[in-house]
């Protein structure tokens, strides 16, 4: 306790020290303090080098913790040797082309080493960068670093942003909660403080007071702990159904192709996941192309790149099923052969081009970063790919609605022999289908490049989940594969924290198997003479 005091004293004095008028010296003059090879002068320059506020003042402090500070004794003068190995004026930063000889490094114990981190940590909590400020305040609650408290209390008095205030005063609570020599007045509005905070580093905090807290903190701290308990367990619902929905729509877009394509043709289609792949590496071939050429418009890099995935995708959807598909309607267990050996085919020829290992796809700006809410962290990309799926969700609904090929869809999905009869070209709309469920895979996988590895592999963790997802849902219908995709999603978070990923999925296979026993045609079935045959 003694020291503690000595340190926050030191760092007083210092402030006063460099403020007072008639002792105002120049900071070549404080750094002669180190050239004393003396402990308490050294830690007298540490609290008049902390609060001179020179722009080099943090650069010596560390220095001095790294054992990179040294002084020569004939001319009293301070060095620092950079990491580059060059030897620097400590007073001006720089760099010395004939350096003393004999420089010697300036001695430091384990006392000073704490004097080194509270002044360092003054230091960043006065810092003209608010994120820095943040990030300190963070580090002190902490760590409760006592030593830390006359910066906190300066930095308090000047901090004008609110986050940043809220964060220091939340500091200045921890601190005071393990200071013994604090009112209990004191300590009681810090636990009110720390309560405030609501997160499981307040909790860790209030649940593990010193023991010789007063009876009436420590009463205080238990109902605060209760409080935030109950709080958390909310919290931690609010994110599994956010983690939940995130994975819904991303399941959402790698099944809502697969939707269309076995809905209207039946056609268990195993090289749907190499569609989503193609679409990413689609995107990779955008931005690759956007660095080299014009770096400026990589911003716009995933908006180049959505009808590309498209067009490049959907196209060889078209040829997969005038090529092979349509050689095979009616035998499903040929189909499923034959598009599994041409997924493995597609991961190859992928391999060849690009080479085996993950391809680096970036994040433009506006999909960079996070906020929070409450205790829960948002991610921007996240939440895009969610606005994204929506939008494509709901300009696949209106395809379906308000156009003749939708129209010529709906017919052949509900009745094929009657569809072809009334003069729709089945085998047109097969080809066309088919080719829009693939290009829709394909702005899938520009949306889980953003998430996800761009690798050859990458289309095979979503297509078994996908065939879950258009089955729970029913068969071809869209609003059934959008309830099925984020209600899977959100079991899925929710049995992880008890079952674990692995047994959370197969809990969640085993309850798909014994619903499609009730429901075989999932939760919306399509309706129709040739769907209900």
């Amino acid at each position: 306790m003694l020291c503690d005091r000595l340190v926050a004293c030191v760092l007083l004095f210092g402030l006063c020290f460099a403020a007072a008028p008639g002792n105002a010296q120049t900071f070549e003059d404080t750094l002669r303090k180190f050239s004393a090879d003396s402990f308490s002068e050294t830690e007298a320059g540490i609290g008049a080098v902390a609060a001179s506020g020179n722009p080099n003042a943090a650069a010596v402090i560390e220095a001095l913790q790294d054992a990179r500070l040294f002084y020569d004794p004939a001319s009293k003068r301070a060095f620092i040797k950079d990491t580059g190995g060059r030897i620097l004026d400590a007073a001006t930063g720089k760099a010395e082309a004939a350096p003393p000889a004999d420089l010697t490094t300036v001695r430091i114990n384990n006392r000073l080493r704490r004097v080194i981190e509270a002044a360092l940590g003054g230091m960043t909590l006065l810092s003209s960068d608010a994120g820095k400020r943040y990030e300190a305040a963070q580090a002190v609650f902490k760590s409760r670093d006592a030593n830390a408290l006359p910066a906190l209390q300066t930095a308090i008095g000047k901090e004008t942003d609110a986050k940043v205030k809220r964060a220091l005063q939340e500091a200045r609570a921890a601190v005071l909660l393990y200071k013994p020599d604090v009112s209990e007045v004191e300590k009681l509005e810090a636990v009110g403080t720390v309560k405030a905070r609501g997160d499981q580093e307040a909790l860790s905090l209030l649940s593990s007071l010193p023991a010789d807290t007063p009876q009436a903190v420590a009463r205080a701290a238990k109902d605060a702990v209760g409080s935030i308990e109950n709080q958390l367990v909310m919290w931690t619902a609010v994110q599994n159904t956010w983690y939940g929905l995130s994975l819904g729509s991303v399941l959402l877009l790698a099944a809502i192709g697969l939707a269309i394509t076995f809905g209207v043709m039946g056609v268990i289609n195993m090289a749907h996941g190499e569609m989503v792949m193609l679409g990413a590496y689609t995107t990779f071939v955008v931005q690759e192309t956007i660095r080299v050429n014009n770096p400026a418009l990589f911003d716009y890099s995933l908006l180049i790149a959505v009808p590309l995935a498209f067009l490049v995708s959907g196209a060889v959807g078209i040829l997969i099923e005038r090529g092979i598909i349509r050689f095979l309607y009616g035998r499903p267990l040929e189909t499923l052969l034959a598009t599994w050996g041409l997924s493995l085919i597609l991961q190859q020829a992928v391999r060849t081009i690009f080479g085996p290992t993950n391809r680096e796809v970036g994040n433009p700006s506006w999909m960079s970063g996070a906020f929070e809410i409450g205790q829960i962290n948002v991610t921007y990309n996240r939440l895009w790919i969610i606005v994204f799926t929506l939008a494509v969700f709901a300009a696949l609904l209106a395809l379906l609605r308000f156009t003749r090929l939708g129209l010529e869809m709906r017919a052949v999905t509900q009745n094929r022999p009657m569809a072809a009869a009334m003069g729709i070209r089945t085998s047109r709309i097969d080809a066309l289908t088919f080719g829009l469920g693939s290009g829709i895979a394909g702005i899938a996988g520009v949306a889980l490049s953003q998430i996800d590895n761009v690798s050859p592999n990458l289309g095979q963790g979503y297509i078994i989940d996908s065939f879950m997802v258009v089955v729970f849902g029913g068969v071809g219908n869209l609003w059934g594969t959008l309830v099925g995709a984020f209600a899977l999603g959100v079991a899925n978070k929710f049995l992880e924290p008890f079952a674990g990923a692995v047994l959370g999925k197969i809990a969640i296979l085993v309850l798909i198997i014994l619903f499609i026993q009730k429901r075989p045609r999932g939760l919306f079935a399509l309706k129709g003479r040739a769907v209900e045959t």
